[in-house]
């Protein structure tokens, strides 16, 4: 099952024909990619709240996020880090078990990415998928 996305904030663009659209639209062609600096983050919101188990990102290699905090709202609205995660810096989909007791029911999720294989901290995603 795939969770269905309802709206997507980023921290960055580097510029219009590298927006946020096209980290979900399924193109292995188009992608997101970030200004310089650290940390970078992807939000996402979704139409209904969801329980995903695995985290599918597409990186582009070079420009690769290479720690990434996963973060949820608590009940104050206060962005609390639930799990870490250690992406490869390669030119492949990389998938990643969720913590479903900390990701259960959630209505929206930010992806910060504290690290960069990248010397200038600018990171490239060609596709996002939960499941």
């Amino acid at each position: 099952m795939s969770a269905l996305i309802s709206k997507i904030k980023v921290s960055s663009t580097l510029d219009r024909s590298t927006g946020k659209a096209n980290l979900i639209d399924g193109s292995p062609e188009t992608c997101w990619t970030s200004q310089q600096g650290l940390p970078q983050f992807v939000q996402l919101s979704f139409h209904a709240t969801t329980s995903p188990h695995t985290l599918s990102i597409t990186f582009q290699g070079g420009f690769v996020a290479t720690e990434c905090h996963l973060q949820v709202p608590d009940k104050t609205g206060v962005w609390i880090t639930v799990q870490h995660l250690y992406p490869e810096d390669v030119n492949r989909a990389q998938e990643f078990e969720l913590d479903s007791t900390k990701l259960h029911e959630i209505s929206v999720l930010k992806i910060v990415m504290v690290a960069s294989s990248d010397f200038f901290g600018r990171i490239t995603i060609y596709n996002v998928q939960l499941r």
